[in-house]
């Protein structure tokens, strides 16, 4: 039965939730009876409606995007809460990609044969109902809905309230395709209230949600961490480093730091800390790059003599994920200095060196505790579609479960199928 998302809620925050997550693990038992070929069939239906809904998902946006200049949103924050039409066919052509890809449920792990035969398999399946609590970012909603259906898992969907429209027109658009390809609408659900109850009863709804996955800023993140009862798969701020090695080609690092930090500056992969190797022969010139494209940049003493135009960081500004067009920046003396640097300030996301000399990117690549370490790349490739993974649920960047970029196989846990022939243990 669909729900009118402009109608009230009467019901308490945690009677909402229990009948959401009530109704979308029924829909996964029907999910989990799904082929392949169905649920691929499936997703582009979805892909085709979010094609065709074009004109009502960019009504829809435009009256968040009003609504976000007339809060003040920043510009960083408008730019990733707007909607166009490329950006609806790249949404569009993510679930495509998600459609296209193998199908991780069911596939075994691994297969050993015990001294007494019994034959045991490790296999996939999907984790059940999952909740994903997310702001601003519209593309979520369907990222997330793609990922979740494919991998066989229902999902229910708490958006923030600056794409509220967007998020409703998307999931609607979604909703359809889904259903007119046989999947039940409760599979992909979107919770109908921005009430930040609804938030709290998801986090307590143990037995009922089986993961939760926040993707927002450090303050949704740290509450969802401190108030879940729910296991968390946790996408913490992107405090991304790029190391400027003293051997770094030069035409090469001013091109991976533009890029880096300028090419989209509201994205968690964007550069937030640049660090120069005190040997590196054009800082001089990176740093102008920046600075003439727009970028402030806020540096310690030694990076201030590069330009007159770097004003003085703040002891705060090393551990900032700005989302904005500023950059930290600081020149460090060697490898071992960049990497307590990153050591002391990284959020473990994702950081990147500039190099040609190969002892010291490997050295990096091992030594550097994030979820993504990049050699001579820019971090704005810490994303999923550039993974080859066709979306993501988000970066997460802890240790346990899953790390990096979140897509299918993330979204998966396994069973054990034991086989024998009458074994009896003595």
């Amino acid at each position: 039965m669909r729900m009118n998302m402009e109608s009230p809620v009467a019901e308490s925050p945690e009677v909402l939730v229990e009948r959401l997550a009530q109704a979308g693990r029924s829909a996964q038992r029907a999910l989990a009876l799904m082929s392949d070929v169905q649920k691929a069939k499936a997703l582009k239906a979805a892909a085709a409606a979010l094609r065709d809904d074009e004109p009502s998902i960019l009504a829809a946006n435009a009256k968040d995007l009003a609504a976000g200049e007339a809060k003040g949103l920043s510009g960083a924050m408008l730019d990733r809460l707007k909607l166009d039409s490329q950006r609806i066919a790249a949404i569009a052509d993510a679930i495509d990609q998600v459609a296209g890809l193998a199908d991780p449920v069911g596939e075994v792990i691994d297969r050993r044969e015990r001294p007494n035969g019994l034959v045991l398999s490790r296999v996939r399946i999907p984790i059940g109902v999952i909740g994903i609590i997310y702001e601003s970012r519209p593309n979520v909603t369907a990222d997330a809905a793609a990922l979740c259906l494919r991998s066989g898992n229902a999902v229910l969907l708490r958006g923030g309230s600056e794409a509220l429209h967007s998020n409703r027109a998307i999931h609607a658009a979604m909703v359809r395709g889904l259903e007119s390809a046989g999947v039940p609408s409760a599979a992909v659900q979107l919770v109908p209230t921005q009430s930040r109850e609804v938030v709290g009863a998801m986090l307590t709804a143990a037995g009922l949600i089986d993961m939760i996955v926040p993707r927002g800023g450090k303050s949704l993140v740290a509450r969802v961490q401190a108030d879940a009862r729910v296991p968390v798969l946790a996408h913490l701020d992107g405090i991304c480093h790029t190391y400027v090695h003293g051997s770094a080609d030069p035409d090469m690092a001013r091109a991976i730091a533009r890029n880096a930090k300028m090419r989209r500056t509201g994205i968690c992969g964007a550069m937030e800390t640049l660090l120069l190797d005190a040997k590196f022969p054009a800082s001089v010139a990176l740093v102008r790059d920046l600075l003439d494209t727009g970028c402030e940049l806020r540096g310690d003493a030694r990076s201030r003599a590069l330009d007159a135009r770097i004003v003085p960081a703040s002891e705060e500004d090393w551990d900032t994920e700005y989302l904005d067009a500023i950059l930290s920046v600081a020149v460090v003396d060697g490898l071992d200095a960049a990497l307590e640097h990153i050591a002391t300030h990284s959020s473990h996301h994702t950081d990147a060196i500039v190099t040609s000399d190969d002892a010291v990117a490997e050295r990096f690549l091992a030594e550097v505790d994030s979820a993504i370490v990049m050699v001579n790349a820019s971090s704005q490739f810490a994303d999923g579609g550039e993974f080859g993974l066709g979306a993501e649920i988000g970066i997460a960047t802890g240790r346990l479960h899953a790390r990096g970029p979140v897509a299918l196989e993330g979204l998966t846990t396994y069973k054990w199928l034991v086989r024998g022939t009458g074994q009896t243990r003595p």
